[in-house]
């Protein structure tokens, strides 16, 4: 319901992919992001990019991703996406990394706050690297 609530607010963008009539995955765009770094620049987050498995490799996060782009570049010529740093999220690295995000310089981050050297953190999905591309 939060995402429902935030759209209709104007803080978030809900995309919504379908394959053959079934739901096959999403993302949201949030304009003001919760990343300082990103929030003092202005700089748009792409959120929660999610493709069920059955339509993985199916050039649908390709698209999630395009409409999103297109959105952000219509206020801002930046976007940017934070990924998890585990296996899991090895996939979105090399996608983001073809699509031109760059690391923005931050380092790691750990349920919102920056990894400080020698720190010891869980590694979970709140471990973070945060990207950016330039749009256009």
């Amino acid at each position: 319901m939060r995402y429902f609530e935030e759209q209709q607010a104007g803080k978030r963008n809900v995309h919504v992919a379908w394959y053959e009539q079934e739901f096959a995955g999403y993302l949201t765009v949030v304009w003001d992001s919760t990343y300082p770094p990103f929030r003092k620049e202005g700089i748009p987050e792409i959120v929660d990019l999610n493709v069920l498995p059955s339509f993985r490799r199916m050039g649908i996060a390709t698209a999630l991703l395009d409409d999103a782009e297109e959105l952000i570049s219509q206020r801002k010529d930046i976007a940017g996406i934070g990924v998890g740093m585990t296996a899991d999220y090895g996939a979105a690295l090399r996608m983001y990394a073809q699509r031109g995000y760059l690391p923005d310089g931050g380092g790691l981050y750990s349920h919102g706050q920056p990894v400080k050297f020698g720190e010891q953190v869980p590694v979970d999905d709140e471990l973070v690297l945060y990207f950016k591309r330039e749009l256009g």
